[in-house]
């Protein structure tokens, strides 16, 4: 059995917008890396990501990049023990002003350790879109104290 999974949204905004609220540290870090984000995501650029309420900084490589439709990153799983999973994010304009973004990951070994890992990032990712959503569309910082 392979560890993975997919979660989706629209946000009211042109697929351009949406993107470079992704793939811009200064923008990213308004609604998502609380913490900071340094380096713009560009393929093969190593970037940094920081959570203000899951303190320490980690590194994120960009392996692929498409304008406006595509990002695929590798960063260091949550199970501890070195490896790393995939993140894919899927931008698709539905041509109402309208953008569908898609975020899935795999990676995670077949142990309970690895489905608490995968399922820890998959309410992170869902709670990204939500917030990129609600940053863009209203200027609102959902994550704000939202682990605390």
């Amino acid at each position: 059995m392979e560890l993975k999974f997919r979660v989706w949204g629209r946000i009211a905004r042109p697929v351009e917008d949406v993107f470079e609220a992704v793939v811009n540290p200064d923008r990213l870090s308004q609604y998502f890396t609380t913490g900071g984000a340094t380096g713009r995501l560009e393929k093969g650029a190593t970037v940094t990501w920081d959570f203000a309420d899951f303190p320490g900084a980690f590194p994120v490589e960009v392996v692929e990049l498409v304008e406006n439709k595509l990002i695929l990153l590798h960063w260091g799983n949550a199970e501890g023990n070195g490896t790393q999973t995939e993140a894919t994010m899927r931008f698709t304009d539905c041509g109402d002003g309208h953008t569908l973004v898609e975020i899935g990951e795999t990676g995670w070994s077949e142990s309970q350790q690895g489905l608490d890992a995968s399922y820890g990032n998959c309410m992170g990712w869902s709670q990204m879109i939500c917030a990129l959503r609600i940053w863009i569309e209203h200027g609102i910082n959902l994550r704000e104290g939202f682990y605390k």
